[in-house]
């Protein structure tokens, strides 16, 4: 296949790809999301912050209005502007009949607005700073961010009002030439800045975007239009570090979940070892970095806090499943590293000695699931019958987990800990057949109080990761894997099986297909030797992705669509989606 041309403009391939009424325009480190207003010629500013310490909760934020509203371009009499918008990576064009109005991040805390040319014009918006609550004797008002807006040019109109408990501020200058407003929005009362001419930002902005595609591995044309926008997630959705989150790291999406998440972080450093593998690396120390003192990883972290237990639908600990050691030595292949392999071995030792110590009731060396949330799949059919629930995905990814600490430890010169690892990966094989293998249906069954489940989903399949199957088992399972009746076919792969009585192709974890368990499977397939299959199922995984124009976070698993539930600029499918680009553009035959 033909590769993108060098001489092409990145920026110019994404043009109007980020559809702003559903996607936000952020920058790399940002937590300011810029919207339009659907329907209507106005923006909005929302926070990518949980804010929990103004009002609690661990999804409040979803709920929380914006904090600027109406953002309205006006002429010198404030009447409102409509405007055609033209969207780029690194701005937003707004033309009006007055000119182009102009935005872009002068910083990751600042929103720069370019004026048109010549022209008396400005802006004017609504802002909330302060979170109003009622309670039962009175109510509250606490500070949310603190604003400070600036012109560059000659001020002609400056007022303040208050509307709908929200200030109202209009700003007009006189025209001239490169003006522009700030917008600083912060967490702290330091909120004054000198403002710069917006082409200043403008060319700082476009050199970046135009850095950070050009770093990026070349992948066939017909990926490109995709690929390079799934590169503008993975930049999109960076933050700084600020509180818990210790590092410049990834948020699955600004939108809807906001903070750093365990699982997530080993699929973002996957495309990220492509660019920049300190970025990758920073990616799992985020999440180490926040280990407790029993060895456990947590859930997931945001700027206030650590999310280690939930509440609902019952109160337990919640972690992710433990893949850090394979996403490591992932890293490792692009970039070996072996002080960072010494970095992070003892704190995964000690993760995946939590796992056994506290999650294995009946110590039968089999790991069980205490909560829903920490199998990554919130809402699937298999918790529907009770916890916790010994399940052969879990017990996967730990023979998976310890095969890798296996291969880490053997780069440290730690050969006799490494064969130690080995047996313990293959005892675990042998202990899901002894207790999950069940002959009838072919699949490895979950138990729930030693009863199997009688649900039929992938993750019944999982073992094939462990490429130490008997040829008998390992083929009735790709049997299965392979009926177009539950799990292969034009979508693959659902996450129910579609003939189980539990398939919903809509609900999430119930039926729709995920980037990230095709990209396991993926690896399964090869690791048996199935090359072709792993071939088949890693184009119709990019197919699938590549048939909208955003990057979801699951699809239908009968249409292919993405639900209206599904989260958009959602990191792993961004990073799945980049992985494979790059495996098929280089001829990888698996």
């Amino acid at each position: 296949m033909e590769k993108l041309p060098k001489t092409t403009s990145y920026i110019e391939l994404l043009k109007n790809h980020i559809d702003l009424t559903h996607v936000p325009f952020s920058d790399r480190g940002s937590r300011l999301l810029v919207f339009k207003t659907e329907n209507h010629d106005t923006l909005y500013i929302k926070l990518a912050e949980r804010l929990t310490a103004l009002q609690p909760g661990l999804d409040t934020y979803r709920f929380r209005p914006p904090y600027i509203q109406d953002l309205t371009l006006i002429d010198a009499e404030g009447m409102a502007l409509a405007f055609n918008l033209t969207t780029y990576p690194h701005q937003l064009v707004f033309e009006t009949r007055l000119g182009a109005f102009r935005l872009a991040f002068n910083r990751g805390d600042t929103i720069a607005i370019g004026l048109p040319e010549d022209t008396d014009a400005g802006i004017r918006f609504r802002v909330s700073t302060q979170l109003w609550q009622r309670t039962d004797d009175g109510g509250s008002l606490r500070a949310v961010r603190n604003l400070a807006y600036h012109c560059s040019g000659q001020v002609l109109r400056n007022e303040v009002g208050l509307e709908r408990e929200a200030y109202v501020v209009e700003l007009v200058a006189a025209g001239g030439q490169d003006l522009t407003i700030h917008l600083n929005i912060r967490n702290d009362p330091n909120v004054n800045g000198m403002t710069v001419p917006f082409s200043q930002t403008l060319a700082e902005r476009q050199r970046d975007w135009e850095e950070w595609f050009d770093r990026v591995p070349r992948v066939d044309e017909r990926f490109s239009r995709h690929y390079y926008y799934a590169w503008w997630v993975m930049r999109n959705n960076l933050v700084a570090p600020l509180g818990r989150v210790t590092r410049e790291a990834m948020m699955p999406s600004k939108i809807n979940y906001v903070g750093i998440w365990n699982w997530d972080a080993c699929f973002h450093a996957l495309a990220y070892r492509h660019v920049d593998a300190e970025l990758a690396r920073n990616q799992l120390r985020t999440m180490i970095d926040c280990q407790l003192p029993d060895g456990m990883i947590p859930d997931a972290v945001y700027d206030e806090e650590v999310v280690a237990s939930i509440e609902h639908p019952f109160k337990a600990e919640v972690t992710k499943p433990p893949i850090m050691a394979w996403a490591a030595l992932k890293l490792h292949e692009t970039d070996p590293d072996d002080a960072f392999l010494a970095e992070i071995y003892i704190p995964l030792v000690r993760w995946n000695a939590w796992w056994f110590s506290m999650n294995d009731d009946d110590a039968d060396g089999l790991v069980q699931y205490n909560h829903p949330y920490s199998s990554g799949l919130d809402d699937s059919p298999l918790w529907d019958y009770g916890m916790p629930v010994e399940s052969p995905d879990i017990n996967t990814y730990l023979c998976v987990q310890m095969g890798s600490l296996a291969v880490i430890a053997e780069a440290l010169g730690m050969d006799s800990e490494g064969a130690m690892w080995r047996r313990r990966a293959s005892a675990i094989v042998q202990r899901m057949i002894n207790d999950f293998w069940d002959e009838n249906s072919g699949t490895f069954r979950a138990l729930h109080d030693h009863q199997p489940i009688d649900v039929t989903t992938p993750f019944n399949l999982y073992p094939l990761w462990t490429g130490q199957l008997p040829e008998h088992i390992r083929e009735r399972l790709l049997g299965q894997l392979t009926d177009p009746n539950k799990f292969w076919g034009d979508i693959v792969i659902p996450t129910v099986a579609r003939d189980d009585p539990h398939f919903d192709p809509a609900t999430m974890w119930r039926g729709p297909v995920w980037a990230n368990i095709n990209y396991f499977f993926i690896e399964a397939l090869e690791q048996i030797g199935r090359h072709d299959l792993a071939g088949e199922l890693k184009n119709k995984t990019l197919d699938l992705i590549m048939a909208h124009d955003g990057i979801h976070e699951y699809y239908n698993g009968v249409t292919g669509e993405p639900p209206a539930t599904a989260a958009s600029i959602f990191g792993w499918t961004a990073a799945v989606f980049i992985d494979l680009a790059i495996r098929a553009s280089s001829g990888d035959a698996g």
